[in-house]
Order: structure tokens, then sequence, then C-alpha cells
């Protein structure tokens, strides 16, 4: 793969991380988007996904919460959510704490849409995993266990 190179803004450093960090981001970006290419399978637009997924694992959420997750203005959300409900995906619930909010839950038919979703890309990166050699799927596992240190680790900003 070419290396793309850096904008003038970022620093480099001599231990290559930056540089890393710029592939790793190319590489990823490129393999979600084709892994991506499953998610019009059930017939939800991609922004309609993107905030159904933020309540199926992220849990209830207000609109505002949804809408500043998903960085799009609470009237855009609103509409996104009021298709959601429309197709039974997500519904609205009465605040537990204050009776006049409400929150926004995914609906068991929403969760199922989107395990569904969640099986077919996992299905589709399997088999595009299966495509590489012993010795690259050696490398592989080994930076995906390098990812998950990062996933717990606090990274100063």
């Amino acid at each position: 793969m070419p290396r793309r190179p850096l904008p003038d803004s970022v620093p480099t450093d001599a231990g290559g991380a930056v540089e890393l960090a710029n592939r790793l981001n190319s590489a990823a970006i490129h393999l979600l988007r084709r892994i991506a290419q499953e998610d019009g399978a059930d017939g939800v637009t991609g922004a309609r996904l993107s905030a159904l997924s933020v309540l199926v694992y992220g849990g209830q959420q207000s609109l505002g919460s949804l809408a500043r997750r998903e960085r799009v203005s609470t009237p855009t959300m609103s509409r996104l959510v009021e298709a959601l409900v429309r197709d039974g995906l997500v519904e609205r619930v009465a605040d537990e704490a204050d009776r006049r909010s409400v929150r926004l839950t995914a609906t068991p038919d929403g969760r199922r849409l989107m395990e569904r979703g969640r099986a077919r890309r996992i299905e589709r990166l399997a088999r595009e995993l299966a495509t590489l050699t012993a010795s690259e799927m050696d490398d592989i596992e080994r930076a995906v266990t390098a990812l998950e240190v990062l996933e717990t680790r606090e990274v100063p900003r």
C-alpha cells in the first residue's frame, strides 16, 4: 500500500508513531468502508444505523445526547429518530429521574437488526482475512492484541 504524505501540521517523531498512526488510519478507513457495504442489506440508511448503533451498544440516550454523540444538530437527529420510531426500531420512554424528559431506546427489532448487520460485517471481514497467509494472520493477531491494550489504556491528550 502506498504511504500517504503526512499533513504539514503533524509533528514527526523519532519512534515512528505518527507515520504508523497515519498508515493505520488509512488502512482502517479503507477496510471499514469496504465491509460497511454490507450495511445496506436491511434497507436502513447509514445515518440511521449509526444512531441505532449508539442506542443498541451504548444504552438509552436523550435526543440531545444522541445528537452530540453522532455530531449532528438536534433537528437532524430528531428526523432520524422519527424514522427509526416509525420503523419500530427505536422507542421513546419516560425518563425515570425526570418524567418531563424522554429517553430513546432500541426496540428488540432494532437490536436484532444491528446484530444481523454486525454478523454480516464480521462474515465479510472473516472472508477477507481468510485470503491472508498464515504469517500475515499471525501479524494481524499480534496487532489486534496490541490495539486491545490501547482500548483500556488512558492516553494523555
